[in-house]
């Protein structure tokens, strides 16, 4: 699937969204259709985090530098955002990290939001990024990922997707499944609620992996 841009301002997706969409549809239309955002634990431990890697600097690592809180935008894919940090290796690799609360995790979700990143990155500096890689704060583990084409596929398709769904302005029906208890929009969403109105499941709309095994 190819970008179709440029894109005016009003239709730039914000990067983080990318993972707010390819976990729930609805939690991405509630956060960026309703303008509906709640905290609770868990956003709280993520925001604690991100506030210690938002801050611009330049650090170097075993040869590597690294940009941290580093701005992010593609006018090919309509996208805004900020990189937690980029590596750029002796070699010319560059390579963007996202840092996560909790364990490592082998979650397709997080994986498109980074390669959302190297979109942005690609365009920027005009060179290719092959590789990104998950920080995970609670076990202190590091995910290496493999920016493949069949990531690129379902980051295309679920940016894609994105757009069509504000421009729609519909919001998608609730799951009211494991993702649901952990999430801090449930009150707003009231998945049990609209599933016993009868509101259709989204697993067949949306056709983005949400999990992928990791060796």
């Amino acid at each position: 699937m190819e970008a179709q841009g440029p894109f005016g301002d009003d239709d730039l997706i914000l990067v983080s969204a990318v993972e707010h969409y390819s976990y729930c549809p609805r939690q991405f239309g509630l956060i960026h259709l309703e303008q509906l955002y709640e905290e609770n634990v868990l956003t709280l431990q993520g925001s604690r985090i991100h506030r210690r890697v938002d801050e611009e600097h330049t650090t170097w690592e075993e040869g590597k530098r690294i940009e941290r809180a580093v701005p992010l935008w593609s006018e090919k894919w309509g996208l805004v955002g900020k990189a937690d940090a980029v590596e750029f290796h002796p070699d010319g690799k560059v390579v963007p990290v996202e840092y996560k609360r909790g364990g490592r995790r082998a979650l397709r979700h997080d994986a498109l939001q980074l390669c959302a990143q190297a979109f942005c990155l690609e365009e920027m500096l005009q060179r290719p990024v092959e590789q990104g890689a998950l920080y995970y704060h609670s076990s202190r583990r590091r995910r290496e990922v493999a920016l493949d084409t069949s990531l690129r596929r379902d980051t295309a398709r679920a940016i894609a997707e994105m757009r069509d769904l504000l421009h729609s302005g519909r919001l998608p029906p609730p799951v009211n499944d494991a993702r649901c208890p952990n999430c801090s929009l449930i009150a707003a969403c009231c998945p049990e609620m609209m599933q016993a109105a009868g509101r259709p499941r989204p697993e067949d709309l949306y056709r983005i992996p949400r999990e992928e095994e990791v060796p």
